[in-house]
């Protein structure tokens, strides 16, 4: 059985072009998703590319506190915000406990997204007059209805258990009349139920259809009829909310009391509204949150506390909105002109008390009941500083920083040709594929997670030369002990591998840890630095185990090396070694030598 096993060992080492095959495919394919992707560059930092960065510093308010969940909202809030200004490579993070980040590339008007970060959310309960799915032909609302004052007239009256499409959640509450309740009311409220169920036979007209949305366009209009009802009817015509820019622009500055168009997204579709003017501010809602149903069949949903006056003009909207046949029986809260839910009413929800259930997932509970809580952003903030760079700076930046990274490569270079001579070739090679796969990877990550390479990443790049070096360079003195042991080259490079190996992975796993742990305790522009650093080191292990180890096995074979030239790095006598290793035969016959007179 040893047999085999050395010939496995034998053709495994005979054959290195598989593993430098596996790493030209890679490069390849990489270069080519780089090139087809359109993004030939790394997407740069705003230090680098130029831009604004403002640091707010969060204050208490009344009744809230600075923790991770507000925090968290308000991030969530501010990213709304800076996306609805058309930023698709803008960043807001936290900083610490009580700071938050928010970088906003070149190419943005920067006094416009400063005015709106660190200011109030604007939320508010609209009347739906008309929705459709957007990103095709949209089709003019045609002029039979007309509400007023927030809420539509159509006397359709179409109770509906709450127990929806998944792909749509229902508002329901404590209602008061005839109206059918809710089958997912709190124990309050089906107590209700239980008491009025006899009295309510729900129209089976008012079923949800399987898609959780209506498809058909309702017809509405806004009251008055002037010229400038009939270019909000045409804006919603013409609204396609596929597209960011209309998404951005929809009903951009419309006051409370006017009736507006908005886009919204239901399970990854986009939708385009018309809205009547709001029925309920946003700050009249006292409380929300998500809570699990654990006596019912309707999963997690969001229960709404609405103050005194809140109460009063949430009864009367749903009670108008009850009557109305669907989407007109539903209202859209908005947050910063965006939809973010559309539930539908089936009855008037007296109170002050609803909840709104349609088989959530629990983020998507929390998330809304998030949003409903902090109309306005949860805590209030203050300009703690605003920085300006120009594309002009930071294009020295990154000058100076390519300058610095091409003077470490020079000095590693001339330190390799110097000490290493025709090893140098190896390991400039190395240093090569290192840098193209750097290059290449870096520019992929841009559109696929965001990444931005900024200064401090372009520092870790330089730290990684040496980190590679360093990898080379173990494998070299490892091989040129065992050249001094008395070995030629070929099996010199295979017995110091093993050996050299076990102490690359080990550093290399060290300067991933660190980098590991750099970026998990850090944020904003350090962690750049980690990112980096940690990509390069993985690379390093991945470029020294396909491409330098195959490399050097091939290069052992070539006279130049095998025969220890001068120039090579390799020369016997130049490292001291040790007479060569050889087993040599037994002299036979008389001219071979003497003969021990005891042995004739």
């Amino acid at each position: 059985m040893a047999a085999p096993k050395r010939g496995r060992s034998a053709s495994a080492q005979s054959k290195p072009g598989r593993s430098l095959a596996l790493i030209l495919i890679a490069i390849v394919a990489l270069t080519g998703g780089m090139f087809l992707s359109g993004h030939t560059t790394p997407r740069l930092g705003i230090d680098l590319a130029g831009g604004t960065s403002i640091t707010l510093k969060a204050k208490a308010d009344q009744g809230s506190a600075i923790n991770k969940a507000n925090m968290d909202t308000a991030v969530d809030i501010m990213n709304r915000r800076v996306n609805g200004l058309g930023v698709s490579e803008a960043e807001v993070q936290t900083q610490g406990t009580d700071n938050i980040i928010v970088n906003i590339p070149k190419g943005t008007n920067s006094k416009e997204a400063q005015e709106q970060v660190g200011t109030t959310a604007k939320l508010y309960f609209r009347p739906v007059l008309a929705s459709e799915p957007s990103g095709g032909a949209a089709q003019s609302p045609s002029p039979s209805a007309s509400p007023s004052g927030g809420s539509s007239s159509k006397p359709s009256t179409s109770p509906s258990s709450s127990a929806s499409s998944p792909q749509k959640a229902s508002s329901s509450g404590s209602s008061s009349g005839s109206a059918s309740p809710s089958a997912t009311a709190t124990s309050q409220g089906r107590a209700v139920t239980d008491a009025l169920k006899a009295d309510s036979t729900p129209s089976p007209s008012a079923s949800s259809s399987g898609s959780g949305k209506p498809s058909a366009t309702p017809s509405a209009t806004p009251s008055g009829g002037t010229n400038a009802d009939s270019k909000l009817q045409a804006q919603y015509a013409a609204l396609d909310c596929s597209k960011a820019t209309d998404r951005a622009n929809a009903g951009k500055n419309a006051k409370p009391g006017e009736t507006t168009v908005a886009c919204g997204e239901i399970d990854k579709v986009w939708y385009k509204y018309l809205l009547g003017p709001a029925a309920v501010d946003g700050t009249e809602v006292k409380k929300a949150q998500a809570v699990f149903d654990t006596q019912g069949a309707s999963g997690w949903q969001v229960q709404m506390t609405f103050t005194g006056s809140g109460s009063k003009k949430f009864a009367d909207i749903t009670g108008e909105l009850a009557k109305n046949q669907p989407p007109q029986n539903e209202f859209g809260i908005v947050l910063d002109g965006e939809v973010i839910s559309s539930p539908y009413v089936s009855s008037a929800i007296t109170g002050g008390q609803a909840e709104i259930s349609g088989s959530f997932k629990q983020e998507e509970a929390q998330s809304l009941a998030n949003v409903l809580s902090y109309g306005a952003l949860p805590l209030s903030f203050q300009e703690q500083s605003v920085t300006t760079v120009t594309a002009a700076l930071g294009g020295e930046q990154l000058h100076a920083g390519l300058l610095a990274g091409a003077i470490g490569l020079a000095l590693v270079v001339i330190y390799l040709v110097v000490y290493y001579r025709g090893l140098s070739v190896v390991a400039m090679a190395s240093l090569v594929v290192s840098a193209i796969l750097t290059y290449v990877i870096m520019s992929l990550l841009g559109p696929a997670i965001g990444f931005a390479l900024n200064l401090p990443a372009v520092c870790g790049a330089i730290v990684a030369i040496g980190i590679t070096a360093d990898s080379f360079i173990v494998y070299f003195e490892r091989i040129r002990d065992e050249i001094r042991e008395g070995r030629t080259l070929r099996p010199a490079v295979e017995r110091a591998w093993p050996r050299a190996r076990r102490t690359i992975l080990v550093s290399d796993f060290v300067s991933f840890l660190a980098a590991a742990v750099l970026f998990i305790v850090t944020v904003g522009k350090v962690q750049g630095f980690a990112f980096t650093l940690g990509l390069t080191t993985l690379l390093d292990v991945v470029v020294v185990f396909l491409f330098t180890k195959p490399l050097m096995t091939l290069l052992a074979r070539r006279k130049f090396f095998a025969n220890g030239h001068k120039w090579s790095g390799l020369d016997p006598k130049g490292l001291g070694a040790k007479p060569p290793l050889r087993r040599t035969r037994r002299p036979a016959g008389p001219a071979a030598g003497p003969v021990d007179p005891k042995e004739a």
